[in-house]
């Protein structure tokens, strides 16, 4: 599976999750289900999911201690709200509410899909089943005969702006998705465009979700082919863009419960989460080349710049100098470029599931990512290069043997 096969199929964390646990079989690991005991072996390799879109991948080595990369598999969107058809002057538009913080305008006049999942009635029981539209949806926007200011600025009004056009009289919204009798559903507007090469030498990757599916694919791949010393991890949780606190996201009792029930499959105590690593995987802010003034004055992501690692003083990122510098020495190690990320001191920060993470389990964490364009867009842009480096790097981190005795760190 390449990156931009992954792309294209992850509408939503749902289907996100299904590519990665088709990717996880495919290389061997083995399914395990929360509400049942566990028997692992040395060396063996699994995967846990929970509530479908977040999901959870371990290689069991030696010795005892964690190595975790977390990232999330959610991205802004439009959730479609239960009795979604409003008709008016024979169009029927569908009512959506936004999720997460989205550059909303540009997700006007683009391809959009539905997708997600749908709870249908099976018997006396409920089946969960993913799916996806066959038909493409638009936002159409409003000519600039009507609105003549729009280029001097627009402000976006959800619940006006934003509705989907579904079509010209009555239509069903299940049509082509289930021929079952749906009792609820968790269905989101999405952008639709495959992923493409840019630029004179085809040197960036334009795609809608590259925050964070870059992410929570490289995770996957570097635990598929590292060859790790220490017990890996990829965690894959949803909901970071609407907080994480949620029974599938970053705040949840998922990773802790997960590690904790391998502590005890394989008998480790819990003294080894003091000397763990975590990497909080999720991608950043490049200098953007028309508005280079919102970056800062000496710490200043580019494209092709290799990994970033992000820091922040408030911590809005986890990063301390005692992991970023297991992840520089990791990196400079294994030719890895990477390149260091500041706010401006006078801006607001964003955040990362770190944070969040370290309520549940307080390990020492690094946050990296890779630069990228155009954040929180319908389509987002980075350089091809950085993946490569980024991926480099998590095979590295996996296969390093790191050992952490309070201020007595080893990398080997």
């Amino acid at each position: 599976m390449e990156l931009k096969d992954y792309l294209n199929a992850s509408y939503t964390a749902y289907q996100a999750v299904q590519g990665a646990k088709s990717l996880l079989l495919s290389s061997g690991f083995v399914p395990l289900k929360e509400t049942e005991s566990w028997h692992l072996e040395r060396g063996g390799k699994y995967f846990v999911e929970r509530n479908g879109s977040s999901l959870i991948a371990f290689c069991v080595g030696t010795p005892d201690y964690f190595k975790i990369v977390a990232s999330h598999t959610d991205s802004p969107c439009l959730k479609l709200k239960e009795n979604p058809a409003m008709e008016r002057d024979s169009f029927v538009r569908w009512n959506v509410e936004p999720y997460g913080g989205g550059i909303w305008y540009s997700f006007f006049d683009r391809p959009l899909k539905v997708a997600g999942r749908v709870a249908v009635k099976e018997g006396n029981g409920i089946r969960m089943e993913n799916v996806v539209s066959p038909y493409t949806l638009t936002i159409p926007s409003l000519a600039v005969h009507m609105n003549r200011g729009v280029n001097d600025g627009f402000s976006v009004n959800p619940q006006v702006d934003l509705l989907p056009l579904a079509a010209l009289g009555a239509c069903d919204l299940f049509s082509g998705l289930t021929s079952e009798e749906v009792l609820s559903y968790d269905l989101y507007v999405v952008p639709a465009e495959a992923a493409y090469e840019s630029g004179v030498h085809g040197e960036f990757l334009t795609a809608p979700r590259l925050d964070n599916l870059t992410s929570v694919f490289s995770s996957l791949l570097a635990l598929t082919e590292a060859e790790g010393d220490g017990i890996c991890v990829a965690a894959l949780f949803d909901n970071e863009e609407v907080g994480s606190r949620t029974l599938q996201g970053a705040g949840s009792d998922f990773l802790r419960r997960t590690l904790n029930k391998i502590g005890r499959c394989l008998g480790i105590s819990v003294e080894v989460y003091a000397k763990s690593y975590f990497v909080s995987l999720d991608n950043a802010h490049s200098v953007h080349p028309n508005h280079p003034e919102k970056c800062d004055p000496t710490n200043r992501p580019v494209l092709g710049g290799g990994v970033v690692i992000k820091n922040h003083a408030n911590k809005a990122y986890t990063t301390d100098a005692l992991s970023s510098a297991i992840a520089k020495l990791i990196f400079e190690r294994a030719g890895v470029k990477y390149q260091l990320f500041f706010n401006r001191s006078d801006a607001r920060s964003g955040g990362t599931l770190g944070a969040i993470s370290q309520g549940q389990i307080s390990v020492p964490t690094v946050d990296l990512g890779i630069a990228q364009l155009a954040m929180h867009s319908a389509v987002e842009t980075m350089a091809s290069s950085d993946f490569e480096h980024l991926l480099k790097g998590l095979k590295a981190i996996y296969s390093a043997s790191i050992r952490i005795d309070g201020d007595k760190i080893v990398v080997e």
